[in-house]
């Protein structure tokens, strides 16, 4: 299963003059913070936590700014290229270090798409590596990918113009299949990748979410725009027991645990649509006594572990552990994070960057409705069906 990412950030920056000159380019200030961390947001909430940074150019100001990734909650390490690798060559230096199956992004790009949806297609066939496509409407200028199904059968080199697909740079490869490069420096574009194309062992997959290269002035300025408006996310938000699975009561084992119909497809759907998913909800067993907040936490990790073998996962959880009649202890407490108190969800639109405008809580329960109300947030109730449906119906 996807946990790790190589990313590579060792480029010297050249076409930015000046402004690389002191500072490597992932580092570049974009929206008051350094580029490199909306990538590292954007791994963590898929749960791909084990980051490896390729680093060269100016290699301890990344390492410095970063160090070991707690602060961010992941844990980096770090391949350093004491003389420009390529980004071949990048995979070369980190193999000791890398997963069976991993995951590759630019440090100096940014593509919006559900990274486990990519990791799906290395399931069939065993493929060498899968690549994230995007389609454009001068693919000559970039070189055209030749897509058959789901299977890259080659590569046109940059010339003339028309619409096609490209190369996203964002990929999953599998880590036996570094080995057949043999030297450094090289290319991931011109060494591995045709070479596995040729023999049938590269897949590919479109995808149209947002992308953008600062590697150029103008692109590096349009970026302090761009990026912080599209981290600003529309999110659904989903209560637990009744709307993502069957309510036997006080679920928190899987052997007890059942899916709505259509439920995984549905989080997946929203992951790959680029909506936030988050669930609020209330957890009175745990103030029974039913089960401990750690149990609880368990099995939560659990059930995103189950998504995520599904290609989906969900943000971020928010539980109310109290009640206020029947809790023990600390637990029995008027709180406000119990629905149809707005606690929950105004904790999450306080801690993530969430667009209420365009979000929504779906429940099924007026306690949900109420609790979304006061927050500012649209609401609908769900009676029942396959998820995916009423989902795609309510969103559509």
């Amino acid at each position: 299963m996807l946990k790790q990412a190589l990313i590579l950030a060792g480029g010297f920056g050249t076409r930015l003059g000046e402004l690389t000159r002191q500072t490597p380019k992932p580092l570049l200030p974009v929206g008051g913070k350094p580029f490199l961390e909306y990538i590292v947001w954007n791994l963590k909430r898929y749960g791909i936590t084990r980051l490896l940074f390729s680093v060269g150019y100016l290699a301890e100001r990344i390492m410095e700014h970063f160090s070991d990734g707690s602060r961010y909650g992941v844990s980096i390490d770090y391949v350093v290229e004491r003389e420009p690798a390529g980004t071949g060559g990048a995979l070369l230096l980190a193999l000791p270090k890398l997963d069976e199956i991993f995951l590759v992004v630019n440090g100096d790009t940014l593509f919006d798409l559900n990274y486990l949806d990519l990791a799906l297609l290395m399931e069939t066939d065993m493929p060498a590596a899968a690549m994230a496509l995007r389609y454009v409407e001068d693919a000559g200028r970039y070189g055209e990918v030749r897509l058959v199904g789901e299977t890259v059968a080659g590569f046109n080199e940059k010339a003339g113009r028309g619409c096609g697909l490209v190369n996203g740079g964002v990929y999953v490869i599998r880590r036996e299949a570094v080995k057949k490069l043999y030297a450094v420096p090289c290319s991931l574009e011109r060494d591995f990748f045709p070479l596995f194309a040729a023999g049938g062992q590269l897949k590919g997959r479109a995808y149209d979410g947002f992308f953008i290269d600062i590697g150029l002035k103008e692109s590096l300025s349009d970026a302090g725009i761009l990026v912080p408006r599209w981290q600003r996310k529309p999110a659904v938000f989903l209560d637990r027991d009744g709307v993502l699975n069957i309510d036997y009561g006080y679920v928190h084992r899987p052997e007890d645990f059942t899916w709505i119909d259509g439920a995984p497809e549905a989080v997946k759907w929203l992951n790959d649509q680029g909506y936030l998913v988050i669930v609020v909800t209330n957890q009175a067993g745990i103030a029974r006594g039913y089960y401990t907040e750690e149990e609880f936490l368990h099995f939560t990790a659990w059930m995103n572990e189950e998504l995520r073998r599904r290609g989906a996962h969900v943000d971020a959880v928010y539980y109310c552990p109290h009640h206020p009649t029947e809790g023990r202890g600390p637990y029995r407490l008027e709180c406000g994070c119990r629905k149809p108190a707005p606690g929950l969800i105004s904790r999450a639109l306080a801690e993530w960057p969430v667009n209420p405008e365009v979000s929504i809580m779906i429940g099924d329960q007026e306690k949900d409705l109420l609790a979304a109300s006061a927050s500012g947030i649209r609401s609908v109730l769900y009676k029942g069906g396959n998820l995916l449906e009423f989902v795609r119906s309510v969103l559509k």
